[in-house]
């Protein structure tokens, strides 16, 4: 039995392929999922009808850098997203605004489905009713936890990332299902906190870094940059809402 017999289909799930050499590999088809690239050669590929949802940064092609292109072509389609990059506490309440108003407009779109519609899954992603708990997490983590210092921000419906591991403490029910009123409501009350973080940001609060939270969860234990933790805020926000409107497209029809 062949190498390509023995694993065409297979699960490939937690391995360490870190500097592997793969050569004469069939991958037509495969699916990637909370993969790592960095770092990675390939030549002599031939590459066609493949999509890539990710980070992208320094991705050469022939010689070509193609990443800034595709991000002036984001910034493009998009003309929000570059907002989402502030530098000054003005940019990042407008940023709050404008995520606060495309959300608005989602969330109306999501209400005319069917309630088992918010649970179901597209092409394997999370439901509507998914993102949004993990969302509440995120803005537990990142602001409940890192900046304002509350060691256990959690709410029973928090959804932490698929790829990070068990933490004592932290929720992580993936059979509940909540209504979508049941989310919204948990939703909203993170929304103002992030907007009554906002409305009192100065200079000096978003250049200083936080003090560590001393009981172990995530994010770590460590001081970061307040800047940092409100940048991640936002791209998550974005990126979950593109995510949220695609997968509602396919709902719909």
């Amino acid at each position: 039995m062949g190498f390509m017999d023995r694993l065409s289909g297979k699960r490939l799930e937690q391995l360490d392929l870190r500097a592997a050499l793969m050569r004469d590999v069939d991958l037509r088809d495969a699916r990637f999922e909370r993969v790592v690239l960095t770092g990675t050669r390939m030549r002599g590929v031939e590459l066609g009808h493949v999509t890539i949802d990710g980070d992208i940064e320094d991705l050469v092609i022939n010689g070509v850098d193609v990443a800034p292109f595709v991000y002036a072509e984001l910034d493009r389609r998009y003309p929000d997203r570059a907002k989402m990059r502030p530098t000054d506490p003005a940019g990042f309440r407008s940023a709050w605004d404008i995520l606060e108003r495309l959300w608005d407009g989602t969330v109306r779109r999501a209400r005319v489905l069917r309630p088992e519609q918010l649970h179901e899954r597209v092409d394997g992603e999370w439901s509507f009713i998914e993102t949004l708990r993990h969302l509440v997490f995120a803005t537990d983590a990142w602001v409940g936890r890192v900046i304002l210092g509350d060691p256990r921000p959690w709410d029973a419906l928090d959804l932490p990332f698929d790829g990070m591991a068990d933490v004592p403490g932290v929720p992580r029910d993936r059979t509940v299902r909540p209504s979508l009123d049941e989310v919204l409501a948990l939703r909203n009350d993170r929304m103002a906190m992030v907007r009554r973080l906002v409305d009192n940001l100065t200079v000096d609060r978003l250049d200083a870094r936080t003090t560590p939270v001393p009981e172990p969860a995530w994010p770590d234990s460590i001081s970061y940059a307040v800047r940092d933790c409100l940048l991640i805020v936002l791209n998550e926000e974005w990126q979950h809402r593109l995510y949220a409107e695609r997968d509602l497209d396919a709902l719909e029809s």
